[in-house]
């Protein structure tokens, strides 16, 4: 099978019949073998009944639907857990994302060897509300990742087949695919600059929240990606620094305060010197860091996936 087109969605009734259909013109056209997957993140209008009736004309197509709403993520890991396609597409539902990108991302994938290719929807027909946020966020994840990507939240992406079977998404954790896919070692990333339009039936699902949740789940994915099997490395070493720079203090108050006697000048009492709680106060978190360490180590050390790798070939 040629293409696995993986459709996330919540609420998007109105769209789904003439997404399919669209979908369906671009498949035949180009003569690709297809599967459509509708994963139905717990909607509350007729979105389930949309799919249905569509599975039932198109055998192409396949659905799945949660019980309650979890998210994009988990219906993103879902749906690359059941594609078949050595290509697979995902797009959103909402229309604004156009069916007609899709054979050049294939193209890409197939002929250029890339891993994942990215839309770029360089015009976009969003509120400043919405727009801003995503500029923010996409340069705060171009500056940690290394990834050189103008729109890492596009919804419109091509993946090899490989590089979905070989990755775990959760959370909030869809915004950051390709920076999981660059840590599990898929470093071929493109991108190609996509039409967006404007939306034509419902409402959009962002909010302020998912740029505040967004942003800490880079934090999250920056640190597990360098630090997630040897967490000694990150808070032991914060942990000897600031232990380092208490001791450090106590030893300069100390000697201080016995320079002062061999002198036989009237030493200051320690415990009046703010340095002399600075030094304290640097120590026991010094410990507590280095301690938080440990204890992660032995965690690592004794979990399922610690020698979990992904091999690509081997010779024999």
């Amino acid at each position: 099978m040629d293409l696995s087109i993986v459709i996330p969605l919540l609420n998007e009734e109105e769209s789904l019949p003439e997404l399919h259909a669209w979908i369906k013109k671009v498949m035949d056209a180009h003569g690709f073998s297809y599967e459509i997957l509708f994963i139905d993140d717990g909607s509350k209008d007729g979105s389930w009944a949309q799919i249905e009736k569509l599975a039932a004309a198109d055998p192409a197509v396949r659905g799945i639907r949660f019980r309650r709403n979890y998210g994009k993520s988990a219906a993103l890991n879902v749906g690359f857990a059941r594609t078949r396609g050595k290509v697979v597409i995902t797009m959103d539902a909402d229309l604004q994302d156009s069916p007609e990108e899709i054979p050049e991302l294939y193209r890409k994938i197939t002929e250029e060897g890339y891993h994942l290719v990215s839309g770029w929807k360089q015009k976009r027909y969003d509120p400043i509300t919405k727009t801003l946020p995503t500029k923010l966020f996409n340069y705060a994840t171009r500056l940690m990742s290394g990834i050189k990507l103008h729109d890492f939240n596009c919804g419109l992406k091509a993946y090899h087949s490989d590089v979905v079977k070989h990755i775990e998404v959760y959370g909030e954790m869809h915004r950051y695919i390709p920076v999981i896919a660059k840590w599990e070692g898929y470093n071929k990333i493109g991108e190609q600059v996509v039409q967006h339009r404007a939306r034509k039936y419902g409402s959009s699902k962002f909010g302020w929240n998912r740029f505040v949740n967004g942003f800490l789940d880079l934090l999250s994915i920056f640190f597990m990606s360098r630090f997630g099997k040897k967490p000694m490395h990150f808070f032991g070493l914060l942990g000897t620094l600031s232990f380092i720079l208490g001791f450090g203090l106590a030893l300069y108050l100390g000697i201080d305060k016995l320079m002062h006697v061999m002198k036989g000048i009237p030493a200051p009492l320690v415990a009046d010197s703010p340095y002399f709680y600075i030094g304290l106060v640097s120590m026991i978190i010094g410990v507590q860091l280095f301690l938080a360490g440990f204890l992660g180590e032995l965690i690592s050390r004794n979990s399922a996936d610690r020698n979990n790798y992904s091999i690509t070939e081997e010779t024999v």
